[in-house]
């Protein structure tokens, strides 16, 4: 299996998807843009030590991100070339898991979208199943346990280098503010790796799902169970509380987690609203939560920041590029109020802009 890893051809494809997605370096500094040249000349060398089982990944860089309600998330950062060695190692294992995991799974997999998985809620609650367990992973990608995911592994993988090295990368430690800090647990959001991993672990949730004939939407770690009761809504949500914990060593947020009705319910930065219309009835329509909104305008926000150096034009640029994304994923949806507050709103900054710049050249 190693050698189909290291094939030249799926290296390659390896090599373009890392420098593709750009990114900050790793803990040595080197960047996706010096990659291709830095691997070309120390190839050779590389894939001998994973052949022999000697390479030894360099740690993770840990950078703090803003989740947008004050709080913080951790990423990891693994070197350009760790990264081109994972991304080889999930391209060619994602092809081996691809026909094992459930439709009802949409997160990071091949011709799967949100927007998918989004629809499909829409058309669960629409069949009726309008009691929804709602379930929040606590601390996810931090809390995987390393064991249980290896042994998973090793049900398909079969390869003792290929399985040495995912350890390898699993237990490397992480820098963060100066201090390396040792890891027991847990997949680093960040690593080319990780939501393949993370897929094959919450397979086993999916199995459990279907086997109790649930109806369900998953999106890596955020998943909701769909039913036509109160009752079965209890009663199932409990049984899944209970797997996770016992089966997969996984903790809910209960804070976050309860049993909603589609206008309580949020998934993936859509919400349900009723549609009010003479002769409709339980049907609902899809809108935009007020954290994705906020997101926007915070967005727009840092473009239009009188200390933001970009001129104008490149301001603009910036803008259309931020809102075609925005609409391009929130499409479908009813939008159109919202949108022209938020168009008034940016028009003021935009104004605001160009009089700074005035002041500015007088």
């Amino acid at each position: 299996m190693i050698e189909q890893i290291l094939h030249p051809y799926n290296l390659q494809k390896a090599l373009q998807q890392v420098v593709s997605n750009k990114g900050s370096a790793g803990i040595d500094g080197l960047k996706t843009v010096q990659l291709a040249d830095h691997f070309r000349n120390e190839k050779a060398t590389l894939l001998n030590e994973i052949k022999g089982d000697k390479y030894l990944p360099q740690p993770i860089l840990g950078v703090e991100i803003p989740k947008g309600n004050g709080k913080t998330r951790l990423l990891g950062v693994p070197t350009v070339t760790d990264r081109l060695f994972q991304q080889a190692t999930s391209q060619f294992l994602m092809a081996q898991y691809e026909q094992e995991f459930s439709n009802s799974s949409y997160g990071f997999r091949p011709n799967k979208s949100a927007r998918q998985a989004v629809g499909k809620a829409l058309e669960y609650i629409h069949e009726g199943f309008t009691h929804i367990v709602d379930i929040d992973l606590k601390n996810f990608f931090d809390e995987v346990d390393h064991c249980l995911l290896l042994n998973l592994l090793y049900q398909k993988v079969k390869c003792q280098t290929t399985l040495r090295l995912v350890r390898k990368w699993l237990r490397v430690p992480i820098l963060i503010k100066g201090e390396l800090v040792k890891r027991r647990k847990g997949v680093p959001q960040g690593s080319p790796l990780s939501p393949l991993l993370s897929n094959i672990l919450l397979n086993e949730l999916d199995k459990e799902l279907t086997r109790l004939g649930l109806n369900f939407v998953r999106y890596a770690d955020d998943f909701s169970i769909y039913t036509k009761s109160q009752s079965h809504a209890k009663k199932y949500g409990n049984a899944i509380y209970k797997f996770l914990k016992d089966k997969l060593k996984l903790t809910i947020n209960r804070e976050k987690s309860g049993i909603r009705r589609p206008i309580q319910f949020e998934i993936l930065g859509f919400a349900f609203a009723s549609i009010y219309k003479k002769g409709v009835k339980g049907k609902y329509q899809l809108v935009v939560t007020k954290k994705a909104w906020d997101r926007l305008k915070m967005n727009l926000k840092s473009i239009t920041r009188k200390t933001n150096p970009s001129t104008f034009d490149e301001r603009i640029t910036k803008i259309n590029e931020v809102q075609r994304g925005w609409l391009n994923y929130f499409r479908g949806a009813s939008l159109v109020g919202k949108l022209r507050d938020v168009d008034g709103w940016l028009r003021n900054r935009l104004r605001y802009c160009i009089w700074k710049n005035w002041r500015a050249e007088r």
